[in-house]
């Protein structure tokens, strides 16, 4: 098998009748996560001798498992059932479990098959760390699901599910901000219910603020891997750099005014949230990335918000269906691209502050 290949899993089952939220989280758009294989060999060549004192201090804390006990229920959920969730919030609930517990899961399966495929002590002890704490952030989501008797079927999804070939350096960039990005968005949630307990319609929310933790290290993880080798924060590396921020921000732009009564129950204004959010992440990608996108210049907003109006009118398109609509969504697609020219060519804030690592979360 050679690098490009996903991990060897066995045979998928595809007679096996499979429920809806299985089925939610095979798909492969542009909004929805992605399972992702790499050149193994080329990460296992990865040398972290010039980060030593940070590596050692992070895989020191990795090691010591400070969120083994975390993941664990309490009465809390004693028969908690979909009856449980008001009607109109039912769908965007269970989309965004199981978008959260296929992106959890994602990282599961890639960081296990580096371990399993390389030879490097340091890279192997890594992502051995990383696989055990996605697992539980995967598991624990799909404990919510199956409250709701829609658990997914990991094992048939990693048989199943697409890979995207990225090459090491992409895994990083996109990875260090998922990770970063994911910390920024579960705190952000977390403070807020502590401040409106009244608005948490669901126990998970009180697990975010330790499960957290966990993203945030893994960030870390990955800015060393960056640092380590400085020609990855260089050049023309710094286009790409740039366009992964693009790429991860309008995402979850575009993903989060999807779910509109989800954020109208949490009584979180959607626009607000994901700019707290992209806050909060360029503060903590300054520890490593050369730039960071300027979230105040008069065109972003703007921008991220047409972008967004097109994904509508694509999907409406896509539901529609009909030779026009496919041709209009052609245009559609065309225009999303233009826009996010336009995102791209806005000009960004260079870091100018000097690597910092070990992050103390402050939000």
């Amino acid at each position: 098998m050679n690098a490009h290949n996903p991990p060897a899993t066995g045979k998928p089952v595809a007679d096996r009748k499979l429920n809806e939220t299985t089925k939610m989280a095979q798909e492969n758009t542009l909004l929805s996560p992605r399972f992702y294989t790499t050149d193994f060999d080329e990460l296992d060549r990865m040398d972290v001798s010039s980060v030593r004192e940070e590596w050692d201090e992070l895989i020191a804390s990795m090691r010591s498992d400070p969120n083994k006990g975390h993941f664990k229920r309490n009465e809390e959920w004693d028969d908690i059932t979909i009856d449980d969730v008001p009607v109109e919030l039912r769908t965007e609930l269970v989309d965004f479990l199981v978008s959260s517990l296929t992106a959890e899961f994602s990282g599961c399966v890639l960081y296990k098959e580096m371990k399993r495929r390389g030879t490097n002590e340091d890279i192997k002890e890594l992502f051995s760390y990383m696989s055990r704490d996605e697992a539980r952030h995967a598991g624990f989501i799909n404990d919510s699901l199956r409250d709701f008797g829609i658990g997914v079927n990991l094992g048939f999804l990693t048989k199943t599910k697409k890979y995207t070939y990225f090459k090491p350096k992409f895994i990083f960039y996109a990875t260090y901000l998922s990770e970063k990005i994911g910390y920024a968005r579960y705190i952000t949630i977390f403070r807020h219910f502590e401040r409106h307990p009244d608005k948490r319609f669901h126990p998970i929310f009180k697990w975010f603020e330790q499960w957290c933790n966990d993203e945030f290290s893994h960030g870390e993880a990955f800015s060393l891997l960056m640092r380590s080798n400085p020609k990855l924060l260089q050049g023309r590396n710094k286009l790409w750099i740039k366009f992964f921020l693009c790429a991860v921000y309008a995402t979850m732009f575009v993903r989060d005014h999807a779910r509109p009564e989800f954020h109208k129950a949490a009584g979180l204004d959607i626009e607000e949230y994901d700019m707290r959010v992209f806050e909060i992440t360029n503060e903590c990608t300054r520890q490593c990335f050369p730039l960071m996108l300027d979230l105040e210049h008069p065109a972003f907003l703007p921008t991220m918000r047409r972008i967004n109006e097109l994904a509508i009118a694509i999907d409406q398109a896509n539901q529609k269906g009909g030779v026009f609509n496919r041709i209009k969504k052609v245009g559609l697609q065309l225009a999303v691209a233009s826009k996010f020219l336009r995102l791209y060519t806005l000009p960004t804030k260079k870091n100018d502050i000097p690597a910092i690592s070990r992050m103390v979360p402050a939000w």
